[in-house]
């Protein structure tokens, strides 16, 4: 007789073979492997909060303003404000993150050189360039050194995504698919934040229990052999599964239990409530977490878009940013602001794309903030017109390796995977293998 798991009848041999653990995704615990740990040293970060900018946003437009550029630069986004920090200006549609940035440091000379959204988004999630193998994304590799493997017990799977996977890539690599992050789909500004695996949209509570009851009715393989350790331990993946849809971790993703006025602060829309959910992520020990935050892909109508994007991230990130010192968190938590790249300096004006710009990965900006970053700071800068790196280059490997570091993961130990390849965390910076070196300058020693 077959067991239905997540929604999905399979029997129990496939649930074997599949190693399948419920309403999560997660699978079978494999082998455990040491940490590459930085010896005597204890990790200054617990978790991630990666503010993923889907296309790449402007840098001149939000932390790299160039005023006087000119409009064929700036377009009507010409101003900039002062921050609560001296010395350092950020655009002007941004105002509360101004006052924000004694938290965070702003990175201006980010690059790559890749234009191309898969092979930008492989390059700044990896830290490496494309090749034979498909490498592990940052929070797969987070993940692998910070999960169950190694004593984590949280509510919710190690790495989330809210909402939709990126899918520029695999984000798990070589790892397999058990590195795999939980996309909760859904919305969380919804009256009810419908999590895939853990909400059923259209099925009530008690039809959920039903169908669980009558299972057990119908599973006279599993009565007849108690005993059986696969079994068994089909059984306790389908007890975390049901304590998902009906336990603690449903009441994680319950955003209705947090007051109106917390949630207004974030700003009532789905990247505001992603914000709110990824600091309760943390608060109960998640790892690390992506917030899929889309539509910076701006070719045509850049600056229309930006008058409705802009205060939204604003609102959402300076708020996250606020509650997480307030509730004693930061320290701990990295924040991480980016996309793949950058966007064009020089606006194209010309049709079709009537106020656009392109992608642009020579040169562009990076947030980093908590988990000991130090805020308040600017590492490297661009030129006059935000076109190239003219200080202190950063490298993808750079950031990456840095933040491994502060998380306590040895950048240059082996990176244990399923596959017994013998590779490292991130490569040697040897051959083209660029780097500007670690970020030291705004590391708490």
């Amino acid at each position: 007789m077959g067991r239905r798991l997540d929604n999905m009848f399979i029997t129990r041999r496939e649930a074997l073979k599949r190693g399948l653990l419920g309403a999560a995704g997660l699978v079978l615990a494999g082998s455990r492997d040491v940490l590459a740990w930085f010896p005597g040293e204890s990790p200054r970060a617990k978790s991630v909060i990666q503010i993923w900018m889907w296309g790449g946003p402007s840098h001149i437009d939000t932390f790299d303003p160039k005023p006087n550029a000119g409009y064929d630069y700036c377009g009507p986004l010409k101003k900039t404000i002062r921050t609560n920090v001296d010395g350092i200006q950020i655009g002007e549609s941004l105002p509360l993150l101004a006052q924000q940035a004694d938290k965070y440091s702003i990175i201006r000379s980010m690059t790559h050189g890749v234009n191309a959204h898969e092979t930008a988004s492989y390059l700044v999630q990896t830290g490496r360039k494309p090749g034979r193998l498909v490498y592990p994304s940052m929070g797969a590799v987070v993940s692998r050194f910070k999960g169950s493997d190694h004593g984590y017990k949280g509510l919710a799977p190690p790495y989330i995504v809210l909402t939709e996977p990126q899918g520029r890539f695999s984000e798990a690599g070589f790892l397999g698919q058990r590195y795999k992050p939980f996309a909760t789909g859904g919305d969380p500004n919804r009256q009810r934040f419908v999590v895939e695996g853990i909400v059923a949209q259209g099925i009530s509570d008690q039809r959920q229990r039903d169908r669980r009851k009558l299972l057990h009715t119908l599973d006279s393989l599993g009565k007849a052999m108690p005993d059986n350790p696969h079994f068994q331990r089909l059984d306790r993946c389908e007890e975390n599964a049901y304590g998902l849809m009906f336990g603690d971790a449903r009441k994680l993703f319950d955003l209705s239990l947090e007051d109106d006025k917390t949630r207004d602060r974030y700003g009532r829309n789905t990247f505001g409530q992603s914000c709110l959910m990824a600091r309760r992520l943390v608060e109960t020990g998640v790892p690390y977490i992506t917030i899929n935050y889309k539509g910076w892909d701006t070719h045509k109508q850049h600056f229309n878009i930006m008058r409705r994007k802009l205060p939204e991230l604003d609102r959402g990130m300076a708020t996250l940013l606020e509650d997480l010192s307030d509730r004693g968190l930061l320290d701990s938590t990295i924040v991480w602001w980016g996309g793949e790249f950058g966007r064009t300096p020089k606006v194209q004006w010309e049709a079709p794309w009537n106020g656009g710009r392109g992608h642009y990965g020579k040169c562009f900006s990076t947030v980093v903030a908590g988990g000991g970053f130090k805020g308040g700071h600017v590492v490297g800068a661009s030129d006059e017109r935000g076109e190239e790196v003219a200080d202190r280059p950063v490298y993808p490997r750079d950031l990456i390796g840095s933040m491994y570091e502060l998380l306590g993961i040895d950048p240059d130990g082996r990176l244990p995977n399923p596959r017994g390849l013998d590779v490292r965390v991130l490569p040697p910076a040897e051959g083209d293998e660029k780097s500007g070196g670690r970020l030291k300058e705004i590391m708490v020693s």
